[in-house]
């Protein structure tokens, strides 16, 4: 079971360096297997509508999570105090503690190309390691 950090998705959606990899991941690994936190849809929408990218942030939302079986997280607020701690421990930013609180909280893999869960005992995989 994974949890998708934002910068996996916006790799696909941005067609970006890594894209082949995670495209192989997502046809690899199936969607009943994959989440999402709400933070990463918001910060993706945020994204793709500053770049107005409207249709390719209503198709990612259909095609992943709508129609594509991809579950979607949420931590409640009473998680906060949680994510202060995640971010103080391992010097995170708020969106790096959210993903690992959601993480830790579900019980799932990070897949993520950011370095600096590597230095949780949680860790992180990339989508090329995660396939293999």
């Amino acid at each position: 079971m994974y949890l998708l950090d934002t910068n996996i998705l916006l790799e696909l959606l941005l067609d970006q360096d890594r894209a082949d990899q995670v495209e192989q991941f997502m046809r690899t690994i199936p969607r009943e297997k994959l989440h999402i936190s709400d933070f990463s849809l918001y910060s993706i929408g945020v994204i793709l509508i500053r770049r107005k990218l409207f249709e390719t942030f209503v198709q990612f939302q259909n095609d992943l999570i709508i129609r594509g079986g991809v579950r979607l997280l949420r931590l409640s607020v009473q998680d906060m105090k949680t994510i202060a701690s995640i971010a103080q421990k391992f010097n995170f930013d708020f969106d790096d503690a959210y993903q690992y609180t959601v993480a830790e909280q579900y019980g799932l893999t990070i897949i993520s190309f950011d370095g600096d869960f590597d230095r949780t005992e949680k860790g992180r995989r990339s989508p090329a390691e995660a396939v293999k």
